[in-house]
C-alpha cells in the first residue's frame, strides 16, 4: 500500500487583464476500487465561488466563474490518497459471453463508440484483428494494448491535446494521452468496450518515504471483459499502487483537468506542475 500526497498546480497567464472567465476543473480523485481518498481540496485564485458535482462518467467536477478583472488564473489541487495493489484476476470469458455481458448495461455499449480522438487508422484495426484471431477477449485486450505501447515512442511535447490517435500513429510517437487513445480505438474496433482514465503515476517505485518527486498527469485505459480491467500501455504495466485515478470517460475531452472560456482580447499561456510525495 502506498499513501501518496499529490500537489497539482495549473492555470493560465494572460498577456493582459481579462474581464471574466468561466471554468471547469477535474483535478480531484474520488474513492474507488483500489484507492481511498483521505483528503482532497482545490484552491482557486482569484477567489471564486465553487460548485462541485459528479459528472455522468463519475468524475468530480469543480465549476467556477471569476467576474473580476485578472491577468492570471491559478488552481492548486492537493490530495492524499491510499492506493492498494489492484487484483487483476484472470477471467475466462469467450466472445459470445462478452456479447451477453455487454447487453446488461449501457455503460458498456457507450464505450464501444469511436470518438474523433480515438478513431484508429486501418493498420491499427488490422493489428487488433490479428490479436483476436487466437485469443479470448481478455487476452486479446492485453495483447493489443501491449503492442500499441511497444510501437509508439513516448516523447514528451511531441503532440498536443488536440492530436488524434491516427496522427500519433503516423509519426509513431506521442505522449500517454495519444497512446491511451490508440489503445482504446484498437479495442473498440474489435468489439471490446474501453474507456480513458486520467490521473497520476508516481514515477519512482523506489522513492523514499517523505521524498517529493516531480510528477505529471497521466493517462491509461480500462477495458471490459467481465469486469473493468486497467492497464498502462505507455509503460506496459498493470495498474498498481502508484496509479491514482481522477476521471474516466470516452476520451481525453471527457476528463480534461481544466477547461473554460474567458472574456478579453489577450492571449493565454497554460502552466502546469505536479509534485508527488510518498508518505507511507
Amino acid at each position: 500500500m502506498n499513501r501518496l500526497r499529490i500537489k497539482h498546480v495549473t492555470g493560465f497567464r494572460y498577456d493582459g487583464d481579462v474581464t471574466a472567465s468561466y471554468n471547469e476543473a477535474r483535478m480531484l480523485p474520488v474513492t474507488s476500487e483500489g484507492q481511498l481518498v483521505l483528503y482532497a481540496n482545490l484552491e482557486v485564485f482569484p477567489n471564486s465561488l465553487n460548485h462541485s458535482y459528479v459528472d455522468y462518467w463519475g468524475t468530480q467536477v469543480s465549476s467556477f466563474e471569476i467576474l473580476t478583472s485578472h491577468d492570471e488564473l491559478s488552481l492548486t489541487a492537493t490530495s492524499l490518497v491510499e492506493v492498494r495493489p489492484r487484483d487483476h484476476r484472470e477471467r475466462h470469458l469467450d466472445w459470445a459471453a462478452l456479447g451477453t455481458e455487454m447487453e446488461r448495461a449501457t455503460s458498456y455499449v457507450e464505450q464501444l463508440v469511436q470518438t474523433p480522438p480515438t478513431a484508429p487508422p486501418e493498420s491499427v484495426v488490422a493489428l487488433a484483428r490479428e490479436a483476436i484471431a487466437s485469443n479470448s477477449p481478455c487476452d486479446a485486450a492485453l495483447a493489443i494494448c501491449t503492442a500499441i505501447g511497444e510501437q509508439i515512442e513516448y516523447v514528451p511535447g511531441s503532440t498536443g491535446v488536440h492530436t488524434t490517435a491516427a496522427e500519433a500513429w503516423s509519426q509513431k510517437k506521442g505522449v500517454c494521452q495519444d497512446i491511451a487513445h490508440l489503445a482504446i480505438g484498437a479495442l473498440r474496433s474489435v468489439g471490446i468496450p474501453a474507456r480513458y482514465v486520467s490521473g497520476y503515476l508516481h514515477p519512482d517505485p523506489d522513492a523514499a518515504l517523505g521524498q517529493t518527486v516531480v510528477g505529471e498527469s497521466h493517462a491509461w485505459v480500462e477495458w471490459f471483459c467481465g469486469d473493468w480491467r486497467g492497464f498502462d500501455p505507455t509503460n506496459r504495466i498493470d495498474i498498481g499502487d502508484r496509479h491514482v485515478a481522477v476521471g474516466r470517460g470516452r476520451d481525453y475531452n471527457d476528463v480534461a483537468p481544466l477547461r473554460g472560456v474567458y472574456a478579453g482580447q489577450h492571449a493565454s499561456t497554460l502552466f502546469v506542475s505536479v509534485e508527488i510525495t510518498r508518505e507511507a
